[in-house]
């Protein structure tokens, strides 16, 4: 009994310092958890504010951003949403605290097209992600890469020699352009100039973009999964199928010409570039520099490539070509610097690139004003705090590069094309470190593909403006252009632009 007691003894005072010390961490964590969530609309119970998914677009969010602020909160269903409006809060969450915004987040069907995340895309901020980031940018896009650069230079020419079988007819641009970037990352992807089985491979392609954008209810109510109105589960399924048999048979007939003939220099495309770290099974050690891919890997990235080289794009080329089209003056001044630093004797090369300064002027503040994904989607992997407002675990954080590049805090006559407003000291450029500007992103999740991108967007610009003048159809005035764009993955034109084109320089084409 005796013993008992003296151990006993010191108890009161291990109390003395341990019940304060649990107090304190208490009320250190209920006042942390007291930051308020960001403003926005008041939801409902369970569905929360899901009668507002309409709005849940680049121009949408952008309306409510007018109302709630530069950051604001949504629930719909259990997810929680943050929409960025802002350039300084944009700052906090793509580069102060980029360590934590680095997840992407993924639906139910984005999740399982691309082989759980097997991809580069939609793969969580990890080992895996940065060695797929790296053989991004140092194989796959690499200015080194000379064969991807020689099929944009292949398929301007081609576009211009379309363009000269149409001239003094109307011509649809958007199908041009789209069908001019779809045949360069086909070429660059497989390797194929007769772009054989592309017209199967753009169908699988298209039912992926549906199913990118369908609405799951599971995806945001996860108790209700067994619910499938749509029959998307049986659509997914077929659609991964398409595709597995499609590109297992291009790898097929990759690893076999491999065998036989072996890698022949500068013959070279991306897929054979994946299959130099294609492994049955891929393992990611934390402490291992080498690269391994299964075929899940190589498909799903094959699948970025297509998504983020194509639509991108082309979206671009078409929205520089209609902003000049609805500005006169400025395309007036545009092609007598082509004329001027080219001459009309002979075609634009890339060493006249840097001389075309009013050109870059226009094609910047095109994607000022149409950044080729308007909604750049990250994921918190961790609860963060942003401006003094609680952002929980697994938000999902909509930066809206669309509302940025026209904030009229940032942004003279923000609304207005006006190309001449990069030709002054200071202006914020779009190389990810001016959060004015984010057409591309920023950060570790900036787009790996950026200057194969741009390179296409010079060349074809410069080409169809230099070679070609362009007039609207029927008597139309530049005032009269419709210039609304519809939501996706990118914003393209509502409608497409039609131009007739007329021979400009007298070098043969």
């Amino acid at each position: 009994m005796d013993s008992l007691l003296q151990a006993l003894q010191p108890l009161p005072m291990t109390l003395l310092f341990t019940i304060p010390l649990l107090f304190l961490l208490g009320l250190v964590f209920r006042t942390r958890r007291r930051l308020p969530y960001p403003p926005g609309p008041k939801g409902l119970p369970i569905i929360g504010n899901m009668s507002l998914m309409d709005q849940l677009t680049h121009r949408g969010l952008a309306k409510l951003a007018k109302q709630f602020g530069g950051i604001f909160h949504l629930r719909i269903g259990y997810l929680h949403m943050v929409a960025v409006s802002s350039p300084d809060v944009a700052r906090q969450v793509l580069q102060v605290q980029d360590n934590i915004f680095s997840n992407r987040p993924a639906t139910i069907a984005i999740s399982y097209l691309t082989y759980d995340r097997a991809d580069m895309a939609f793969a969580h901020y990890g080992p895996f992600w940065r060695q797929m980031r790296k053989l991004c940018v140092m194989k796959l896009f690499s200015r080194k890469r000379a064969e991807s650069w020689e099929s944009v230079r292949d398929e301007v020419d081609s576009t211009v020699r379309d363009v000269v079988a149409n001239t003094g007819k109307a011509v649809n641009v958007g199908e041009l352009v789209f069908s001019l970037t779809r045949n360069i990352i086909y070429r660059a992807a497989f390797g194929s100039l007769s772009h054989d089985g592309q017209d199967e491979f753009i169908t699988i392609l298209q039912e992926f973009s549906k199913l990118f954008g369908a609405f799951n209810i599971a995806d945001f109510i996860p108790w209700l999964g067994w619910a499938d109105p749509q029959g998307l589960n049986n659509r997914l399924e077929k659609a991964r199928q398409s595709l597995d048999g499609f590109i297992d048979h291009i790898i097929d007939d990759h690893i076999n010409k491999k065998k036989k003939h072996g890698v022949v220099e500068g013959d070279t495309d991306m897929v054979d570039e994946l299959l130099a770290f294609y492994s049955e099974e891929a393992k990611v050690n934390e402490s291992d520099d080498s690269i391994k891919l299964t075929r899940d890997n190589i498909k799903a990235i094959i699948m970025d490539v297509m998504f983020g080289g194509t639509e991108t794009v082309a979206s671009a080329i078409e929205w520089a070509m209609a902003e000049l089209m609805k500005s006169p003056e400025d395309l007036k001044k545009v092609q007598e610097e082509l004329a001027d630093v080219v001459g009309l004797d002979r075609r634009v090369e890339e060493s006249d690139f840097d001389k075309l300064k009013y050109l870059k002027c226009c094609l910047k503040e095109t994607l000022r004003l149409h950044p080729p994904i308007p909604l750049l989607l990250h994921e918190t992997a961790e609860d963060a705090e942003v401006a003094g407002y609680y952002i929980p675990a697994k938000s999902r954080v909509m930066i809206n590069a669309w509302a940025i590049g026209r904030d009229s805090n940032s942004w003279e006559d923000a609304e207005t094309f006006k190309p001449s407003r990069f030709l002054q000291e200071g202006v914020p450029d779009y190389k990810g470190s001016n959060f004015e500007f984010i057409p591309f992103g920023s950060g570790r999740r900036s787009c790996p593909g950026m200057q194969l991108g741009l390179y296409a967007l010079d060349l074809c610009v410069a080409h169809l403006l230099h070679c070609f003048t362009w007039e609207l159809p029927d008597g139309m005035k530049p005032s009269e252009m419709d210039m609304n764009d519809v939501f996706g993955l990118t914003a393209p034109r509502a409608i497409r632009l039609v131009a007739v084109p007329t021979k400009r320089v007298v070098c043969p084409l």
